[in-house]
């Protein structure tokens, strides 16, 4: 067992100390660039006052202990925001470890819960114990182990899967004879800024991408069931790249 640093398991306070120590970090680089900003508007600069207006609400927000993620901002707000690379303007997804039996009527789960909802953060709720077992038993005992503890997958499964949701990310597949892999991609990436995830000269040379996808891919076997079936087929650079996707890409440069 692992003794908790302040003697008790107190998770509403263990958020606060987290936050409020992110927030005085961020208040602290927004206050240096408030007072830069400020000099620039007692000269004459209209520029700044953009500026100056935008780092005191967020001097407002962090004074407070808020995180800046949850202020509402336009478009040239969020533009000048990204310069300052503020912690707490980075999305946030809380993990909460309880007992093997505490996934349900959990006081301080709820409490974790409550707190994310309010933040718009996600929670992902895993037992340590439960993982620690899993990792030790094969694929058929892995399998019978989750289903007596009424579980569809690993903790671990499902933090990776919070994880790309929050950051926005998917993955696609490319598979030769020899070895397959996966790449990440953020959603909403083009098929050449899919290939320029392998090489710069894939995204440069781009031709056309050969996509099949996931669910057909495992259906019919592989690549040629897929091509049989008719599942097969080619895409331009404007195509999409839907999570899952299987890829060849042809290019030359």
């Amino acid at each position: 067992d692992v003794t908790h640093v302040a003697g008790n398991v107190d998770p509403a306070a263990d958020i606060e100390v987290i936050n409020t120590e992110l927030a005085l970090s961020d208040l602290e680089t927004v206050e240096r660039h408030l007072q830069q900003a400020t000099k620039l508007v007692r000269t004459g600069d209209k520029a700044a006052l953009k500026r100056q207006q935008l780092f005191e609400k967020l001097k407002t927000q962090l004074d407070q202990a808020l995180p800046v993620r949850l202020l509402e901002m336009d478009d040239e707000e969020q533009t000048i925001l990204r310069e300052l690379h503020l912690l707490t303007i980075k999305p946030v997804m809380y993990i909460a470890n309880v007992a093997e039996d505490g996934f349900e009527q959990n006081r301080l789960l709820d409490t974790v819960c409550s707190i994310a909802a309010a933040e718009n953060a996600e929670v992902v709720v895993i037992s340590a114990a439960i993982e620690s077992e899993i990792v030790q038993l094969d694929s058929e005992e892995k399998a019978e182990f989750l289903t007596e503890m009424g579980l569809e997958e690993p903790g671990l499964n499902r933090v990776i899967r919070a994880g790309y949701t929050l950051l926005g990310l998917q993955t696609y597949f490319t598979a030769g004879e020899k070895e397959v892999r996966a790449w990440t991609v953020r959603k909403g990436a083009t098929a050449p800024q899919a290939a320029g995830v392998i090489h710069t000269d894939f995204e440069r040379g781009f031709i056309k991408a050969e996509v099949i996808a996931y669910s057909d891919y495992v259906e019919f076997g592989g690549e040629s069931g897929a091509r049989d079936a008719g599942r097969w087929r080619q895409e331009g650079k404007d195509y999409l790249i839907a999570d899952g996707d299987v890829v060849h890409f042809r290019f030359n440069v």
